[in-house]
């Protein structure tokens, strides 16, 4: 199994790509961290897996927060090897509509919160002599699209954070990489359809042709990319920004 014996922080675990990465962790061997906002469903998903997974209910924006998530690790386990900060705020507003208290939410969570839930973990990686980092972007994160300016500029941080991790950690042997999914069917994604008044359906049939693959992805797709990042068939993989998108032709 390609993480046995690895200890893994999975934030955003309680659905979607970060729930199906948690399953994937556990079928390879990993003991797992869970992270999430609702407590409910990362309790959840961590009772499904069983013993090898613990719940951390938490909101990674405050900085407390995202330190107890390492606590609990080195609690549980004893030790951390990969990170995956995937838990995001999904506000999308235009320049025009958002508010501070808006640009506050969304880089809180998915800047500065993705850094702190890092920060905290880093000198355990570096105590196990190396590890994996893996955060995820988005698509949104590469490209513009309409009203959408705080989610993109928040993603597109993502990326530049992610090779300044990769630089300055590159020396102890910890491996920094995103991933950039596209148009993936997720509790997120149904809020957003909600949002604009679409159904399911709708939804697939207007994001299907703007992928090469004619189709949108699914979690475990995702988890699957992750799953390579985050293991030791990806050891000369660092500051790398691996896209899950279908072929992705958005404009």
């Amino acid at each position: 199994m390609r993480l046995d014996n690895k200890v893994a922080i999975i934030t955003g675990a309680g659905a979607g790509i970060g729930e199906a990465t948690a399953s994937r962790f556990a079928e390879e061997g990993a003991r797992l961290v869970l992270a999430d906002y609702d407590a409910g469903a990362v309790k959840a998903v961590a009772d499904r897996l069983g013993a090898k997974a613990v719940a951390v209910p938490s909101d990674i924006s405050v900085e407390a927060d995202a330190r107890r998530i390492s606590d609990a690790a080195i609690e549980a386990f004893g030790a951390i090897d990969i990170v995956v900060n995937n838990a995001a705020n999904f506000t999308t507003k235009s320049v025009e509509d958002a508010t501070m208290a808006d640009w506050q939410k969304v880089l809180g969570v998915n800047v500065i919160g993705t850094s702190m839930v890092s920060k905290y973990a880093i000198p355990h990686l570096k105590a196990r002599g190396g590890g994996s980092i893996v955060n995820i972007s988005s698509r949104s994160g590469i490209v513009a699209q309409p009203n959408f300016a705080t989610y993109n500029s928040s993603k597109g941080a993502i990326l530049t954070l992610t090779r300044c991790m990769a630089l300055d950690l590159a020396p102890f042997k910890i491996r920094v990489n995103s991933i950039c999914p596209g148009a993936i069917i997720t509790t997120a994604a149904e809020r957003e359809w909600t949002r604009q008044g679409l159904t399911r359906e709708q939804w697939i049939a207007r994001e299907a042709p703007s992928h090469m693959l004619n189709r949108v992805g699914e979690p475990r797709e995702v988890a699957n990319a992750i799953l390579f990042l985050a293991s030791d068939e990806a050891s000369f993989v660092t500051a790398a920004h691996l896209t899950v998108d279908g072929g992705c032709i958005w404009q």
